[in-house]
């Protein structure tokens, strides 16, 4: 039997249940799981905030482990063997159908109707298809990247969903040598994103969040400035960044809140003829208001959404580890934005550190044993 952690409904504890080890279908592998993440997108669909998830299911999207067995000889993107024993990670997108107009003729494979993901639309009931589990059932098909010289287990997770996600982010915004770039939100992918503009070649990054912590985070990678919100002169932050932008604003502004309210500061902050990248908003968190002429169309203002991640930035976020993760973060390297490891048991108290901005990152270790057993 193989134990996983089981989201039965929005609101509802999570509840640790037995699986049977699954039967291998042709192309199909298991995976022992060494690491998988807790993020804000566990937390949204503890909360309903995603509509079609086909509740119960085995959370967790983005997870590192080692291959116990296979049905079959397994290949990586550039037709190398993955052997068993080797240790991976995968894209937990799956199912993209590679036939349909979203993905021959738009080359947007986000938006195929066939695409599932791992511990977000597949349902428990359909076995171990998260990776709050023992163990993970790699269906025949699954983009499988083995972890190169250098790379960890707890490196690779260390970047976690946050690094595909911000990669997408990095690749959306456009970014150019010299620019200057605001990112909105310093927990795990807007730390991730604030690191990648840095290597991309920005003049100048900044970061903003309410939580102290993260910001003592965020100026170990080495941005220029950390600011505070601070709920007391809420306009305090937005003031500080036009000051630091001569009055203009940054060239290009990143969202990773996942707040509604952060959208129209960020347009505020962001220069005339400017880009505003949106990523913080895989969930449905509510409505905003703006005006078209004042907040768009006067300030030649170019908007672009990002939502979810493919295999390219899963395997270039990894090549990103390969070469700087023992530096992306300062001192201690990317791994240092790991808080807090837990169990299984653990879950929901992970779900809640995360909800309240208690840590960085949240990683769950299905080896921990039960704490009262």
């Amino acid at each position: 039997m193989v134990r996983a952690a089981v989201m039965p409904a929005p609101g509802e504890p999570i509840q640790v249940r037995d699986f049977e080890t699954p039967e291998l279908e042709p192309g199909g592998a298991l995976l022992e799981t060494y690491y998988s993440e807790v993020c804000g997108t566990d937390v949204h669909l503890h909360e309903g905030r995603l509509a079609g998830v086909p509740y119960p299911i085995v959370p967790g999207h983005l997870s590192v482990g080692r291959i116990v067995e296979s049905n079959g000889q397994l290949t990586d993107v550039e037709g190398r063997t993955i052997a068993v024993g080797t240790d991976v990670t995968f894209l937990d997108v799956h199912e993209t159908c590679n036939r349909c107009w979203h993905c021959l003729v738009a080359k947007a494979t986000t938006r195929c109707p066939s695409r599932r993901v791992y511990g977000v639309t597949y349902s428990a009931e359909d076995g171990l298809l998260g990776g709050w589990a023992e163990q993970i059932y790699l269906k025949p098909g699954v983009q499988i990247v083995p972890l190169p010289e250098g790379v960890t287990p707890r490196l690779a997770i260390a970047g976690g969903c946050a690094l595909p996600t911000a990669m997408h982010a990095i690749e959306r915004a456009e970014i150019r040598l010299g620019d200057s770039v605001l990112v909105q939100g310093a927990g795990p992918v807007g730390l991730t994103v604030a690191a990648l503009a840095l290597l991309s070649g920005a003049g100048r990054v900044w970061v903003i969040d309410r939580h102290q912590s993260r910001l003592e985070t965020a100026e170990t990678l080495g941005i220029d400035e950390a600011i505070a919100i601070d709920d007391h002169q809420p306009a305090n932050h937005v003031e500080r960044l036009l000051e630091l932008s001569a009055g203009r604003g940054a060239d290009i502004t990143i969202e990773a809140t996942g707040s509604p309210a952060a959208i129209p500061e960020g347009i505020a902050m962001t220069r005339d003829g400017g880009r505003y990248a949106i990523v913080g908003h895989y969930t449905d968190a509510g409505e905003i208001s703006l005006n078209p002429h004042l907040d768009i169309n006067r300030k030649h203002l170019e908007i672009r959404g990002v939502w979810g991640s493919e295999l390219r930035h899963l395997y270039r976020g990894i090549g990103v580890l390969a070469r700087h993760g023992a530096t992306l973060g300062g001192v201690g390297g990317w791994e240092q934005l790991i808080s807090r490891t837990y169990s299984l048991y653990q879950t929901e108290q992970a779900l809640d550190d995360v909800r309240h901005g208690r840590v960085v990152k949240a990683v769950i270790d299905p080896k921990i044993r039960d704490p009262s057993t």
